[in-house]
């Protein structure tokens, strides 16, 4: 019996070792194998991480004329193939076992197992079925040989592949840190990085994981055709997100799918995950989780490198965007205290200085009787003109260190209930006392006097924020504020008769923002369910020294 072309076996070789594409690769080895041998199918089955039959490539007259009509996977004789070597099932020598074979199915003597390495691990096994005649040793040989020449393009297609994957993570970070640094909020920034992530890694669903109120990790951010289903749940302790936070190292599992204890429901309708840690300074705040459908290619060590890298990347990014954002702040503020002051130092103290010496000079004049009526009326009206300069140029010093401080209080609350009534389609019920007694029509300034420009500032954010979450969030049909203000303590509560605490009302929805301007006055914050269990409560004080 004739072996296999030398020649041919050459030529089919160095073409597998220039494929750079790795399907290709695969399955111009299974077609080369078939040509090369006489076989009349072939197929080859590739292992997955855990070394099970995974993904087929197979070629030839499957069911055709040799009657070969099942995958050589459901005939027990892929697994009977060793490592290192080929094997010829020949039943009427007794070697193999005696292979078994499905009705109508050729002789265990039609069947070459070969074994495909790459960088000496087993990759996959290809059986040859159907020559007829029967294959022999020269057979097994020549396709060991093509073997080692598949293993060598399908490495080289994984490093063309990773280069290629590489110059995509590469273009999707400076695509999120250009973003960050020309002026992108936080919100937006992070919705960027899960998007960009997941169409790099070409995964089906991307997750970004941040600590909420009370300290729950909970999914914030989402990418993918199932978002909506995702925001809101939280990750347990006990899981791999917390894990990742903890250690701050990212992870990779095959399938989320086959895991038995899986403590997020919602993932087990997917196949493989990846988990990288947003680290910034030694620190972990939070977690971007990348899905792949069932049944989709498994992540490797190679895409955990290049996420965790990015990662970083726009975490550092974050921090930086969000230093220059306070830098800049930082910056107008203190160019708008610099202009008060010249403006209180220098133009007022000139005017009322030139407001004096002609005060002193229109008595001098009046006192002397040298001045016509008509002249000291002049100067009574340039006094009075100097007096409003200096009373408008107050007004600017007032304006230029608080924008908002121009508004009373009392004011700037009601023009939060107005607003959030068109969104809600009816009007909160706002009740403010002060020192016991309800505060009825008027701008009340002396409520500022009071509490202070920075504590007010801090109590309009706080109702701001309680009653956009009630308009987005509660499908409340009544809200109320009440604002107390007493014994050297403010507080706020807003209560809803909506759906209650929704797992929607995390980091994102600002309240933790709200916990830390409590602190920030050494008071309290706390969201409970409302009275009888139904819609929300939520209670802010501080306290004013």
């Amino acid at each position: 019996m004739n072996g296999p072309d030398p020649h041919d076996l050459l030529d089919r070789s160095l073409d597998l070792t220039a494929r750079l594409d790795q399907h290709s690769a695969l399955q111009s080895f299974v077609e080369s194998a078939i040509k090369l041998t006489g076989a009349a199918y072939g197929a080859l089955s590739i292992l997955d991480a855990r070394g099970n039959a995974g993904q087929l490539v197979d070629s030839g007259s499957e069911g055709g004329s040799d009657g070969f009509s099942r995958a050589p996977a459901d005939m027990g004789i892929l697994e009977k193939i060793p490592e290192d070597s080929y094997i010829l099932f020949r039943e009427a020598d007794g070697q193999a076992g005696g292979s078994p074979r499905p009705d109508g199915g050729p002789g265990a003597d039609d069947l070459l197992g070969v074994p495909l390495t790459v960088q000496g691990r087993l990759y996959g096994r290809l059986c040859l079925a159907g020559k007829p005649g029967g294959f022999c040793e020269a057979d097994g040989q020549a396709v060991m040989a093509l073997a080692r020449a598949a293993g060598i393009a399908v490495e080289n297609s994984r490093l063309f592949a990773e280069s290629v994957v590489r110059s995509q993570w590469i273009a999707a970070s400076r695509a999120i840190t250009t973003a960050l640094l020309e002026g992108t909020d936080e919100e937006e920034a992070l919705q960027l990085i899960a998007h960009e992530m997941r169409r790099v890694a070409k995964s089906d669903l991307a997750l970004i994981i941040l600590q909420g109120v009370g300290g729950a990790w909970t999914c914030e951010i989402a990418d993918g055709e199932a978002a909506s289903e995702v925001i809101g749940i939280e990750f347990p302790a006990a899981g791999r997100a917390q894990k990742v936070i903890r250690e701050h190292e990212g992870l990779i599992v095959d399938a989320m799918a086959r895991e038995p204890n899986l403590l997020v429901p919602t993932l087990a309708h997917y196949g493989a995950a990846l988990y990288a840690p947003l680290v910034a300074k030694g620190a972990t705040t939070g977690v971007i989780v990348l899905l792949r459908d069932i049944d989709k290619q498994e992540f490797d060590l190679s895409d955990l490198a290049m996420a965790e890298s990015v990662a970083k990347q726009a975490t550092l990014a974050l921090e930086l965007a969000s230093a220059r954002h306070a830098k800049a702040q930082a910056a107008q503020l203190e160019d708008r205290s610099q202009i008060s002051r010249d403006l209180h130092d220098f133009a007022i103290q000139q005017l009322f200085a030139s407001g004096l010496e002609l005060s002193a000079l229109r008595e001098d004049l009046d006192a002397s009787g040298t001045a016509s009526p008509s002249a000291l009326a002049s100067l009574d009206s340039a006094i009075t003109s100097i007096d409003e300069s200096v009373g408008q140029i107050r007004q600017i010093i007032h304006s230029l260190r608080d924008p908002q401080a121009t508004v009373p209080l009392v004011m700037r609350l009601r023009r939060e209930v107005d607003y959030v009534s068109r969104l809600l389609g009816f009007a909160p019920r706002m009740v403010i006392r002060n020192l016991g007694e309800e505060v009825g029509p008027g701008p009340h300034t002396e409520i500022d006097d009071e509490l202070g420009a920075d504590v007010a500032d801090d109590v309009v954010a706080v109702v701001r924020e309680c009653l956009a979450n009630a308009a987005k969030h509660a499908h409340a049909s009544r809200v109320g504020v009440a604002v107390t203000i007493e014994n050297h303590r403010v507080h706020v509560r807003v209560t809803d008769d909506g759906r209650g605490i929704s797992r929607e009302l995390s980091r994102r929805s600002g309240l933790s923002n709200l916990a830390a301007r409590a602190r920030r006055h050494h008071g309290t914050f706390t969201i409970r369910p409302g009275d009888d269990a139904a819609g929300t409560k939520i209670e802010w004080m501080a306290i004013v020294e």
